[in-house]
């Protein structure tokens, strides 16, 4: 199986919190994290397929990041995710959520080849991984 991988980096901010919970319980399991705070985040869509034959490309590339840039960066890229994205509405803004959201917003529109994994990368330390659901 061969899979591409193409990288996009956007910056957007967020907070945690949970409004059925008392502000002792927010603080303990969100710690600063209550307060808005912003990440340069990487994203790497890996898509899976055959190779075309007559071109030798899995993808048309071009195609990957005008998607990827209609439904996901256009929307996400210098926001407040949990603000401005409607998806997000009752859900934290975490990489496990944003994971999902960004799955649904690529996977109908690709022409060539299917998604095969979602990363995001939040901090050099901490990525998500998604494969789709079940």
């Amino acid at each position: 199986m061969i899979v591409l991988n193409k990288v996009f980096h956007f910056c957007a901010a967020h907070r945690y919190g949970n409004p059925a919970m008392s502000e002792a319980e927010n603080l303990a399991a969100f710690g600063e994290d209550l307060n808005i705070h912003g990440h340069n985040y990487v994203l790497t869509v890996s898509v899976s397929g055959e190779v075309n034959p007559a071109t030798g490309f899995l993808v048309d590339l071009g195609h990957l990041k005008e998607v990827v840039k209609e439904y996901v960066l256009q929307q996400v890229d210098h926001s407040q995710i949990e603000l401005d994205i409607p998806w997000f509405e009752g859900r934290q803004p975490s990489t496990e959520n944003m994971v999902v959201w960004i799955w649904d917003q690529i996977a109908s529109h690709l022409k060539d080849g299917q998604l095969h994994r979602i990363r995001l990368q939040e901090t050099p330390t901490i990525f998500t991984d998604y494969y789709g659901p079940e």
